[in-house]
């Protein structure tokens, strides 16, 4: 028995902006974008909010709209559970999750974001296995606990809005976009054979992206103090912390993502080797048993890097960069949709989705379709 994948589904912005474009917003080129990173153009949400594209994903993966891939129409009230992994909310309460089961009409089911940046996804999936794992109907000790025997987990980001537009060295990589997938419990199905999370100190802060809260605060130590409105000095700890006092002194945006990208390079190719080895060590196999590697989608120099390092060529790779760019939790959940599609996952094949992120986290699963 295990949670098995019954759908999934994607959901792009309908924006697309190519290299050229953004030439004329900082000092680049279509060619100096395409060879570091193997992206051509991007999807921005002009108008779509990250809950309007998770719906659309899901819709898909419910099989309740054309696209993606979904074994079955699955019923509204059969979901129980909601996992919403995001950087980039439209809210903070309600949750995105709980915006998008208010939508759907799914009625029965438990809902809350999480938030593992670029890992998102991989952490949502394992949540929601383990989930399952413990209280499915049919799992033995699961009595006294919320069943939950379907989940819908979903990747959705606007990265534009956290994006620095005048910063060439990140505004090139991001973009907007929407997965999700439906698990289901099934006591004849093998499903997700195992799964790994990690956890790394970024000690360098070679990634973040700190809130930025607008709202006066009309205290200080002492208590009340009207002058205290424009003032909230807990920001300035967490600028210290990040490194990042000076650079907001300067006049740059405070919740923008700022990146090393070297740093980060070096720890994702680390990374994705690492986690997709550890997983299939806990599952009983090795990379010949793989059918296909699903990876974060950040940079194809990144993804080509890890492939040398396991020993495969590139097309033992879903590699879905080049018109897409970087979104964050999205990208994994609209990567698997993609080799669904294309017909590149077949009953019974292993698959592995990998990814890394900020923080520093990295994830991978191993299931059998």
């Amino acid at each position: 028995m295990g949670c098995t994948i019954i759908g999934c589904g994607k959901a792009l912005p309908a924006l697309d902006v190519d290299n050229n474009a953004l030439a004329t917003l900082v000092d680049t080129s279509d060619e100096w974008i395409a060879s570091r990173t193997g992206i051509e153009s991007r999807r921005i949400a002009a108008g779509e909010t990250s809950t309007d594209l998770s719906e659309s994903a899901a819709r898909q993966a419910l099989g309740w709209s054309e696209g993606g891939y979904a074994e079955r129409v699955v019923n509204a009230s059969e979901i129980d559970l909601v996992i919403f992994a995001t950087i980039s909310p439209d809210v903070m309460v309600p949750s995105c999750a709980g915006l998008l089961r208010k939508r759907l009409g799914l009625s029965n089911a438990a809902a809350f974001d999480l938030n593992a940046a670029c890992s998102g996804f991989a952490y949502g999936l394992s949540v929601a296995e383990s989930m399952m794992a413990a209280c499915a109907p049919d799992v033995a000790g699961a009595k006294g606990r919320n069943p939950i025997r379907r989940a819908l987990i979903v990747g959705s980001e606007r990265l534009s809005r956290i994006t620095n537009w005048d910063d060439r060295n990140t505004c090139v990589l991001f973009g907007d976009g929407a997965g999700a997938v439906v698990a289901e419990w099934d006591q004849d199905r093998a499903g997700i054979l195992s799964s790994f999370i990690a956890n790394e100190d970024d000690p360098s802060n070679a990634l973040t992206c700190p809130a930025a809260y607008d709202s006066p605060i009309p205290f200080d130590a002492d208590g009340v103090s009207v002058n205290a409105r424009s003032n909230d000095r807990s920001l300035t700890s967490i600028d210290e912390e990040l490194g990042i006092s000076q650079l907001i002194a300067a006049g740059e945006p405070r919740q923008v993502l700022r990146m090393d990208g070297p740093k980060v390079f070096k720890f994702a190719a680390d990374a994705m080797a690492v986690a997709v080895f550890s997983a299939l060590e806990r599952a009983g196999l090795t990379l010949d048993d793989v059918a296909l590697v699903v990876p974060h989608q950040a940079n194809e120099r990144i993804i080509k890097y890890a492939a040398k390092k396991m020993g495969r060529p590139l097309d033992f790779f879903q590699v879905s960069i080049a018109h897409r760019g970087n979104s964050s939790a999205a990208c994994v959940p609209m990567t698997l949709a993609d080799a669904y599609e294309n017909g590149r996952i077949k009953p019974g094949d292993i698959v592995v989705l990998v990814a890394f992120g900020g923080g520093f986290t990295s994830g991978a699963v191993v299931y059998q379709a």
